[in-house]
C-alpha cells in the first residue's frame, strides 16, 4: 500500500499540469486570467485613489498615509510582488489573446465597420504601454525620487513630493494624459468582465455598460483632480 501512493502520486501530477497547461492554452483560460487580474489590479487602483485623496486633509493626513504603507515591510513588498505577478499575467493574458486573433485573421478586413468594437477597445494596444511607461515614472517620480524634474524630492514627506512634482505642468500635463488612457483601460475592461460573466443586455442600454462609465468617473476623477488641483492654487505648499 505505502509503496504504491508515491507512484500513483507521481502519475497524477504530470497529468494536473498538464490539464492546468490546456486551461491556460485556452482562450477561455487566458480571459479568465485577463479577468481576475484586472479585478486584483482595479482594487489596487481603487485603493490608491483614496489614499491619495488625504492629500486634501492636508499634509499631516496623507504623510501619515505614507507611514502607515511604510509600517509593514515585509506586507509592502508582498502586495508588490503580487501587484507586478498581476500586471506580467495580464500583459501575457492580452498578448495571447492577441496574437490568436491575428492569426485567426492574418490579413484584416478591407473595410473596417466597428459595430461592436468600442473606441476603448480598439485603443487597448496603445493605452497599455503608455500606462506601462507612466507606472515606471510614477514609480521613479514619487517613489524612488529619482526622476523629479522642477522640485526637490523630500524622504517621507509625501504633501510635499506630491505638490511640488505636480507644480511642473508638462509632469502634470502626463498624469492627466495617463489619467486618460486608464479611463479607457479601465471602462473597457469592467465591460469586458461583465461580458465575460455572460450579460447579454443590449449594450448601450444595459446595466453592465451603466456600471463600466461610474467606476470609470469616479476612479479616474479621484485622480485627475490632484494634479488640476495643484495647477490651480488649490494644493500648494505652505
Amino acid at each position: 500500500m505505502s509503496s504504491s501512493a508515491p507512484a500513483v502520486a507521481a502519475v497524477q501530477s504530470p497529468a494536473a499540469e498538464s490539464r492546468l497547461a490546456r486551461i491556460l492554452g485556452s482562450s477561455i483560460g487566458q480571459k479568465l486570467v485577463m479577468a481576475v487580474t484586472g479585478v486584483i489590479l482595479s482594487g489596487f487602483i481603487v485603493g490608491h485613489m483614496v489614499g491619495n485623496l488625504t492629500v486634501f486633509k492636508g499634509a499631516e493626513a496623507i504623510n501619515a498615509y505614507g507611514v502607515a504603507l511604510r509600517k509593514f515591510p515585509a506586507l509592502l513588498w508582498a502586495v508588490r510582488f503580487g501587484l507586478l505577478l498581476s500586471v506580467g499575467l495580464h500583459i501575457w493574458a492580452y498578448l495571447a489573446l492577441s496574437f490568436k486573433s491575428w492569426g485567426a485573421r492574418p490579413q484584416g478586413y478591407k473595410v473596417a465597420a466597428y459595430k461592436e468594437a468600442s473606441f476603448a477597445s480598439r485603443t487597448m494596444r496603445w493605452t497599455g504601454p503608455i500606462l506601462g511607461a507612466f507606472v515606471i515614472f510614477h514609480i521613479l517620480h514619487f517613489t524612488t525620487g529619482t526622476i523629479t524634474p522642477g522640485f526637490a524630492f523630500k524622504e517621507g514627506d509625501v504633501f510635499h513630493n506630491l505638490v511640488a512634482g505636480l507644480s511642473y505642468a508638462p509632469v502634470a500635463a502626463f498624469y492627466i494624459v495617463a489619467m486618460a488612457c486608464l479611463a479607457l483601460h479601465v471602462f473597457h475592461g469592467v465591460w469586458s468582465l461583465f461580458q465575460s460573466l455572460g450579460i447579454s443586455q443590449p449594450r448601450y442600454e444595459s446595466t453592465a455598460r451603466r456600471v463600466a462609465t461610474l467606476f470609470t468617473i469616479a476612479v479616474v476623477g479621484g485622480f485627475v483632480i490632484i494634479p488640476i488641483a495643484v495647477l490651480a492654487g488649490i494644493l500648494k505648499l505652505q
